[in-house]
């Protein structure tokens, strides 16, 4: 009986939360996955390290290609190389304060980027008539000032470079699929955070602050707006639903959220306590500096459609998701690491 080949996956963003996580999930399923990542003069693979093995190994099923969202050359080389049956574009300049400093960067690598690759991909069609899936990493944020719960249907405001960015690569990769045929998606992912969530973005500031507060290291966590509200998952769970928007029989774009809703100052008074620190106050500082030049209020998911065609649901819950990433701050710090 011949066995069936392994499935080829080509992940943009492989070294992000989101590709680490996927990453693991798509080994898991016997994939064989190829990553792009931008040369360093520093190793920038920590997320993977766990998963990777010398490729001169048998067997080995994790490869990492040199390549960056602007090089549409190099782009398409990778895919007519590799020759892979589902593409995740994860990769982007996602912090949104940020793309306010640099919108021009912002917008090359976080929406032209995508149309590089959907360019790629229909001319790598129609040239070897071999079909490839599409996922697109699109962004709550793109629904910005829309009143909340937001859903497919929910008409995009976005308040930030990166939320226009963002629409633009939901947009292109819709019309590419419509245009041309391509069995392209786009997963509208909400708040997702984890242990590995960048140490820039507001949920790892607070937790990984807490482990240097408790360890003597710092006074004080320095935060801008404690208002804004949040629909906040844990990522591994949101990369399953990336990976199931991929296995249906029709594409399709989907919102993946928790239905809940809490602000900031919710999370950062859960971690303090999870840390078991009730004066929280006399550790955060408000800092101007973290304020965006428009606010983004409210973001809350209405997943429904997820639930019935994908038959997902998010199981991590809000404390437990603080909890977790509370704890693995405190271990990551007494194993000797020091946020620095």
């Amino acid at each position: 009986m011949k066995k069936n080949k392994a499935r080829v996956a080509l992940l943009t963003g492989i070294t992000g939360q989101d590709g680490s996580y996927l990453t693991e999930l798509l080994l898991a399923k016997s994939y064989q996955v190829h990553g792009i990542i931008r040369r360093s003069s520093t190793f920038n693979t920590s997320r993977i390290d766990h998963l990777y093995t010398d490729p001169h190994v048998n067997g080995v099923n994790l490869f990492l290609h040199y390549g960056d969202l602007a090089d549409a050359n190099t782009i398409r080389k990778l895919i007519y190389q590799i020759r892979p049956d589902e593409i995740y574009n994860l990769g982007a300049q996602s912090h949104v304060r940020v793309s306010f400093d640099i919108p021009e960067y912002t917008m090359n690598i976080t929406g032209i980027g995508a149309l590089r690759i959907l360019e790629a991909i229909k001319d790598f069609q129609e040239e070897t008539g071999k079909k490839i899936k599409y996922y697109q990493a699109s962004s709550s944020e793109m629904f910005g000032s829309a009143p909340p719960p937001q859903s497919e249907t929910t008409p995009f405001h976005p308040r930030s470079p990166y939320g226009i960015a963002k629409v633009m690569a939901y947009h292109t990769t819709i019309n590419y699929r419509e245009a041309y045929g391509l069995f392209a998606v786009n997963g509208i992912l909400f708040n997702h955070e984890s242990p590995r969530r960048g140490e820039t973005f507001v949920t790892r500031k607070i937790t990984r602050g807490i482990a240097r507060i408790l360890a003597g290291l710092d006074k004080k966590i320095y935060l801008g707006n404690l208002d804004a509200r949040r629909d906040w998952g844990y990522a591994p769970e949101y990369m399953e639903a990336a990976w199931l928007m991929l296995q249906q029989p029709k594409p399709n774009d989907f919102v993946i959220g928790t239905g809940k809703m809490h602000s900031v100052k919710e999370f950062l008074v859960t971690a303090f306590m999870q840390a078991g620190i009730k004066n929280w106050q006399s550790y955060v500082t408000y800092d101007k500096r973290y304020d965006r030049p428009t606010e983004v209020d409210q973001l809350m998911a209405n997943p429904a459609k997820a639930k019935k065609i994908l038959g997902w649901k998010p199981n991590i819950k809000f404390k437990e998701l603080v909890k977790i990433m509370v704890e693995a701050d405190i271990k990551e710090l007494s194993n000797g690491k020091s946020f620095t």
